[in-house]
Parts: C-alpha cells; sequence; structure tokens
C-alpha cells in the first residue's frame, strides 16, 4: 500500500495584486507613449498647419498641456490636453468646431496618436505580471 499526502495553498489574492500592479504599470506606459507621441506630432511654428494635420503651436502650450493619469481603481488611464491649461482650444483643433469667435477646422493629433501606438499596446502588457 502507498500512502501518498498533498497539500494545496491558495494564493489567489497573491495573483490578484500581481496583476493589477502588472496592470497598473502596463497602463502607465500606454498612457506615456500615447502622449509622448502626440507630443511629437505638435510642431512649433508661426503658421497654422493644414486641415487635417495636427495642430501648430506658437509657445508650447498645447504640446505641454499634453497629460496622462491612471485610475488605478478603475483600471483606466485617461490622455489628452489639460483643459486648465489650454482650456476648449484644444477640443476645437481636435475635432473642428468654434473657439473664441473663430471656426477652426479639424486637426486631430490625440486619435491619430493612439492609432500610431495601437500595434504596441499589447506588447506593453506582455510579461507584465510577475511571480
Amino acid at each position: 500500500m502507498i500512502g501518498v499526502s498533498v497539500q494545496t495553498k491558495d494564493e489567489t489574492k497573491r495573483v490578484q495584486a500581481k496583476s493589477q500592479q502588472g496592470n497598473f504599470k502596463s497602463l502607465g506606459h500606454a498612457g506615456a507613449t500615447i502622449r509622448l507621441v502626440a507630443r511629437r506630432s505638435i510642431r512649433r511654428r508661426k503658421k497654422a498647419s493644414p486641415a487635417g494635420q495636427p495642430p501648430s503651436t506658437r509657445k508650447g502650450q498645447l504640446r505641454g498641456a499634453i497629460i496622462y493619469d491612471v485610475e488605478r481603481s478603475k483600471s483606466v488611464v485617461v490622455i489628452g490636453p489639460d483643459h486648465a491649461k489650454v482650456g476648449k482650444s484644444a477640443s476645437a483643433h481636435e475635432h473642428g468646431g468654434r473657439y473664441k469667435r473663430e471656426r477652426y477646422p479639424q486637426r486631430p493629433f490625440m486619435g491619430p496618436a493612439l492609432e500610431q501606438v495601437r500595434d504596441r499596446l499589447p506588447q506593453l502588457w506582455a510579461n507584465s505580471v510577475q511571480a
């Protein structure tokens, strides 16, 4: 007769914690990457950019206003221009519209930044859960 003794250890909470930690870190990397691509697309020049191209900036305010923040509780990252710094002008550029009584053509910069980075996003989550 053969006797066998087996012990199991429940590490569900540890795995969930490591998973959340890896997801938080990966979301931060994704936000930083998209922000970098969006910032680099905005050129500093005096003339307005053509419609359909990312907007130009004279003083660099729009480029400097692009921020990101990871909300740990919801597991989301929010990326875009800080409303306190540039107001509604960024929205007028991205989607087209009126700002200070002037009509702005569509000059998207956040959407194309996401599209440019989209293929690299899964790589940011690869191996993100470490023991």
